[in-house]
């Protein structure tokens, strides 16, 4: 990296959201920009999780960029390896190469008053932005829970986005704490090779069929040839997923049904009633991330497998002990845990405008204007932000939806003229989260009886977006310049600032009409 760069754009990391701000950045006429990215290559999630078994739970031809329809998706779940060559793809043809800035993990990004730009520090030297568009991604930074031992554990621990493919797991007792999306690809993926698997269960998930397919040559000749195939499977695919919703935001009661079919499903493999009744949830299906496995229950069922139904809550050298008091020997401890997503590292990071860290301006829960903007950080954009994720379809269609706002914001930086910054008003965040808030309270996250990784430490949730991907579309397709406050260079010495002098008295901000956020659709 040039010694201390000055770009008009920094992008923090390189999976779907850092390549897809990156693509649509060049499509503005934009090309002054990093991305800024603390490994040695482009992926992100897809990178970090190359544990056995790892696939995406989305079908593949809805989990990919509208502008980068890939027709030679070779199955219809497809596996961690084919989405990040995917990405790796995207990476290549639209040139993003000579804007990537591997090793460069950010350390700390300070808002300066005086000159509108952010000064960040990199483990590969300084650099400046005007405006700073952070896609770190909610599954980026594991999360290992803190059991007493656990640091005098003789044998390997590990955790699953960080998987050792130099630990041989061949004949070893191996245990698999946590019950997730990555946990139930784990498990049927190493029981034929391990000596003895010991899942430990706090929660149960609710695990449905995984329709996987080849998808045969014809369809990928077909796709190549007419795109329009793709197109359409896409949005067959969407449509489905749309139509769902309403179930999860408005009548949970109507899950009923999918919990039968789900039940079916475990007794087909699960023929020992009493470990039957440890796998099955006691609350309302959807309330955690709904899993995808044709395997995981024949993996239980298996005579290598013992499943405590409970947490891991202490160890004794080898020895793990159960919040029930049951014990378990293991060699290795693979943990299936999560990911810091209500509590992100970069926020601890992020010094805005008063000198506060992102994470002191969250502490009493995550908050973002339209899931992007947070009040008193100037020209700063999250992509992934609260409340955007979702519980049934593609994460893809949500970043799509950021992009398009990320493009409005810095056209309307562009329309203001010289040097200035946009700052969400405290007023528009806060009517904008009410609104979500409100809309959350009678879904099934919120009503389904759980615990899970969508709420946060206050039991508030901060993640899940409480509606369809077309009504999220609609609310982020342009800036309302009146839910923000437009900061200008303070006037020194009788300089313009709307020629971007540097004041040294700080910088003026513009009020408009104070206006909350418009309904959430």
């Amino acid at each position: 990296m040039a010694q201390h760069e000055q770009v008009r754009v920094a992008v923090i990391g390189s999976g779907f959201g850092g390549l897809g701000a990156a693509v649509r950045l060049r499509r503005e006429g934009i090309t002054d920009f990093v991305v800024l990215e603390r490994a040695g290559s482009v992926g992100g999630t897809w990178r970090d999780n190359s544990y056995p078994g790892c696939a995406c739970d989305v079908p593949s031809h809805l989990y990919s960029f509208s502008f980068a329809p890939n027709p030679d998706w070779p199955r219809t779940f497809s596996g961690q390896e084919h989405i990040r060559a995917y990405l790796e793809h995207v990476a290549d043809v639209f040139g993003l190469r000579p804007h990537l800035r591997f090793d460069s993990e950010v350390k700390r990004m300070t808002w300066d008053p005086e000159k509108l730009r952010w000064d960040i520090e990199t483990a590969s030297g300084s650099l400046s932005a005007d405006v700073v568009v952070s896609a770190t991604g909610p599954l980026s930074d594991p999360k290992i829970p803190e059991i007493p031992g656990l640091d005098t554990f003789p044998g390997k621990v590990f955790h699953s986005a960080r998987w050792d493919h130099d630990y041989d797991l061949r004949g070893k007792r191996v245990a698999m704490v946590g019950t997730g999306a990555s946990a139930i690809q784990i498990v049927p993926a190493i029981q034929p090779e391990v000596g003895r698997l010991t899942l430990f269960q706090r929660t149960p998930p609710w695990v449905m069929p995984r329709v996987d397919r080849a998808i045969s040559a014809g369809e990928r000749r077909l796709h190549r040839a007419l795109p329009f195939t793709t197109q359409a499977r896409r949005g067959f695919l969407w449509g489905i997923r749309e139509l769902q919703v309403q179930a999860f935001t408005k009548r949970p009661d109507e899950l009923g049904l999918i919990e039968s079919l789900a039940k079916r499903n475990m007794g087909r493999a699960i023929k020992d009633p009493a470990l039957r009744a440890r796998l099955t949830p006691d609350y309302r299906i959807g309330c955690k991330r709904i899993l995808l496995s044709s395997t995981y229950y024949p993996a239980l069922a298996q005579p290598n497998v013992d499943v405590v139904a409970s947490g891991l809550s202490e160890i004794r050298g080898s020895t793990l002990v159960a919040a029930d008091g049951s014990t378990a020997e293991a060699d290795a401890i693979v943990f299936g845990t999560g990911f810091h997503v209500t509590d992100m590292p970069i926020a601890e990071r992020v010094v805005g405008a008063d000198g506060r860290t992102l994470a002191e301006t969250w502490k009493d829960g995550m908050e973002a204007l339209r899931g992007a903007a947070a009040a008193g950080f100037p020209n700063w954009m999250t992509i992934i932000g609260p409340n955007t994720g979702l519980g049934n379809s593609s994460m893809i269609l949500m970043i799509e939806s950021q992009l398009n706002y990320m493009a409005d914001y810095l056209r309307q930086l562009r329309v203001l003229g010289g040097r200035a910054a946009l700052d969400a008003r405290p007023a528009a965040v806060a009517a904008w989260n009410h609104k979500v808030q409100e809309r959350m309270k009678r879904t099934v996250w919120n009503t389904g009886g759980c615990t899970s990784w969508y709420l946060d430490a206050n039991g508030r949730n901060t993640t899940i977006w409480p509606g369809t991907t077309t009504e999220f579309r609609r609310a982020t397709q342009r800036v309302d310049l009146a839910e923000y406050e437009v900061v200008r260079p303070a006037l020194a010495d009788g300089a313009d600032g709307a020629d971007g002098a540097d004041g040294a008295d700080g910088a003026d901000r513009a009020h408009g009409a104070e206006s909350g956020a418009e309904a959430v659709a």
